[in-house]
């Protein structure tokens, strides 16, 4: 949704309405956008966004039109083994389900406001069922509530998936009834312990993948604003200290950059316990060995340990600092995706 908003809140304001909005639902083979990307037209004909990278659009546009001249949403599919495939550009494999509705003011808003605050929840729609239901909503907050009702009976069973779902995907709720849980997760943050030279164009990556950035290193000439300009956030003082005022949640990356046990090791001891999605530490087998027994020794379980990835990063044989960034950043970006 979030590369949308701006044409959509144009429109809205210059009054080109009314807006079909076409959300991807499910992908198999080489269907190149994932679940959750949209796509809106409005009466004019104009479009914003991209369900398909172009394989698909004009078709979608077609019944975009025909939802803003009727109201009716509609569940769509292109696949390689439809005629249709050849004329809408998938006959180099894979398929798509594509919902094209009528743009919900209450949802738009619900989930615009989500992405401004940068908070979690979920637009959950029914995509399938009996007629009366298609195109249905429910709001979900992450703490629970809710806004809108589909029924008691079903708002008890979406809700959860609000709570439980990191990615947008379509979830059976009952034998008739299936939904779409468009899921919002706040922007990640990657934590850098160590300004190091592969924190500058880590941090770069990380930026680029819309990352909110914090560097922590106690050694000024290190962590300097002249060294990162770019980051969000310069922390200058030892990790027990920095770790104790940063919010670590599910949507965090760590990644431990000295080489330094005085500074790794205790930022690996805040954090081995907490919910972050992805631990990292620079450093060859050998050094991680080390590090390894240095935990043991400390109390920490194998489980716990076995939650580093380390030696950091894909193996890309990575040789210069930029290479070293790029291999930690896919791994990073790897592990998040699942």
């Amino acid at each position: 949704m979030q590369e949308i908003i701006s044409e959509i809140d144009q429109w809205l304001a210059d009054g080109r309405t009314p807006i079909a909005l076409a959300t991807v639902i499910q992908t198999w083979g080489s269907a190149p956008r994932r679940a959750g990307a949209k796509m809106a037209v409005n009466a004019a004909g104009e479009m914003a966004g991209s369900v398909s990278g172009g394989c698909v659009e004009g078709a979608v546009v077609e019944a975009a039109q025909q939802t803003l001249a009727d109201g009716r949403s509609r569940l769509l599919h292109f696949g390689v083994a439809d005629e249709t495939a050849w004329e809408v550009g998938l006959a180099c494999g894979g398929t798509i389900d594509i919902f094209v509705e009528p743009l919900d003011n209450a949802a738009y808003a619900f989930q615009r406001q989500l992405i401004a605050e940068n908070k979690a929840g979920a637009v959950i729609t029914i995509i399938r069922g009996p007629e009366k239901w298609v195109g249905k909503k429910l709001l979900a907050e992450a703490d629970g509530r809710l806004q809108n009702s589909l029924s008691p009976e079903l708002d008890a069973l979406a809700a959860p998936q609000a709570q439980n779902l990191t990615a947008p995907q379509a979830v059976q709720l009952t034998n008739e009834i299936e939904t779409f849980v468009d899921a919002v997760r706040p922007s990640p943050t990657l934590i850098m312990v160590g300004g190091v030279h592969i924190a500058i164009p880590l941090a770069t990556y990380a930026k680029t993948l819309d990352y909110k950035t914090i560097v922590v290193d106690p050694r000024r000439a290190f962590a300097s604003d002249a060294r990162f300009p770019h980051v969000d956030e310069l922390i200058t003082v030892w990790p027990q200290k920095a770790f104790a005022g940063i919010e670590l949640t599910g949507d965090t990356a760590v990644a431990l950059l000295t080489h330094d046990p005085k500074i790794d090791d205790p930022a690996l001891e805040a954090v081995l316990n907490s919910p972050v999605f992805y631990i990292g530490t620079l450093g060859s087998q050998k050094t991680h060995a080390k590090r390894i027994q240095r935990l043991q020794a400390k109390g920490f379980n194998d489980q716990q340990i076995t939650r580093i990835h380390g030696p950091i990063g894909l193996n890309i044989h990575a040789v210069t600092p930029a290479e070293i960034a790029l291999a930690i950043m896919a791994e990073i970006v790897q592990v998040r995706n699942g």
